[in-house]
């Protein structure tokens, strides 16, 4: 019994079909010949390269891939520079004394606060839209015209 079509086949279409018998001498469907004689009888080899070609194909692999983990390395590398240079700033901004007669850790505070960063009364941009992947309420407007 199968899990997807559970009406039996000669009622699918509304009641009891009658089945055609085709006789000895009628000649198959012309598709069926026309797609028969263009499919390949039988499964051809695998492509192989010759030996220097596959020789020359991994060392051109091989450099792309050495080409894209430098780059990596390299964008890891900056990365890491950005972050230690901010870092640097602010535990120096943390260790400094504020303006005037203000504490210690004053200006860190200033700076970690992100007033007005993103305007007057405004949000972060990441939590204008909600971040996560959800179907959509109407999953297609069928009454839409040009």
């Amino acid at each position: 019994m199968s899990a997807f079509h559970t009406t039996p086949a000669d009622h699918a279409k509304g009641g009891k079909s009658k089945k055609k018998r085709k006789g000895k001498g009628d000649e198959p469907d012309p598709r069926i010949i026309n797609l028969k004689s263009s499919m390949p009888r039988a499964v051809p080899a695998p492509l192989r390269f010759a030996r220097n070609r596959a020789l020359r194909h991994w060392t051109i692999h091989r450099a792309w891939l050495l080409f894209q983990r430098k780059e990596r390395e390299r964008e890891a590398h900056e990365l890491e520079r950005m972050y230690q240079s901010m870092h640097n700033a602010a535990e120096e901004l943390r260790q400094t004394s504020g303006p005037g007669t203000r504490e210690e850790g004053f200006l860190y505070r200033v700076a970690m606060e992100k007033k007005g960063v993103y305007g007057h009364n405004a949000v972060p941009i990441e939590y204008a839209r909600p971040q996560t992947e959800t179907p959509a309420r109407e999953p297609w407007n069928h009454g839409w015209t040009r």
